[in-house]
């Protein structure tokens, strides 16, 4: 029986070998651990780490000490429903829009989404929220 990081492991190579990244429209790829988020955008013809960005590298406000941290962000949505986030999603979100920051910076505006192999929820959905606010395009 396989263990679950092995099935996530297969579900992963299914998408990589499907999903490639140019400079021009790098792979947006994103790691979640249980304690930290990383995201990356990936040049797959060269090998090569454009931009990058981790719950490690945000400011001293953002870091989460236990699960029940008070850390929330706010987002109006289109039709108008307030989505809080809290704790280690709020992060990630803060973590996409960093990324996304970033890749403006480096005139980069339009990526493929690699969720690694994880469910589209929860962190890996704040991520791309938090990219997407702030001027990504998947």
């Amino acid at each position: 029986m396989l263990k679950k990081q092995q099935k996530r492991i297969r579900r992963h190579g299914r998408v990589r070998a499907k999903i490639k990244g140019t400079k021009d429209v790098p792979r947006f790829s994103v790691f979640r651990s249980n304690k930290h988020i990383y995201a990356q955008l990936i040049d797959d013809e060269k090998a090569v780490t454009l931009v990058a960005a981790s719950d490690k590298i945000l400011s001293p406000k953002f870091k989460v000490q236990s699960p029940k941290s008070q850390l929330k962000t706010k987002n109006l949505q289109k039709d108008k429903k307030e989505i809080i986030r809290t704790g280690k999603v709020a992060i990630a979100y803060e973590v996409g829009k960093l990324i996304a920051e970033k890749a403006l910076k480096k005139n980069i505006k339009k990526v493929v989404f690699d969720k690694g192999g994880y469910k589209y929820h929860g962190r890996v959905k704040a991520v791309a929220e938090g990219a997407r606010e702030r001027g990504l395009k998947f």
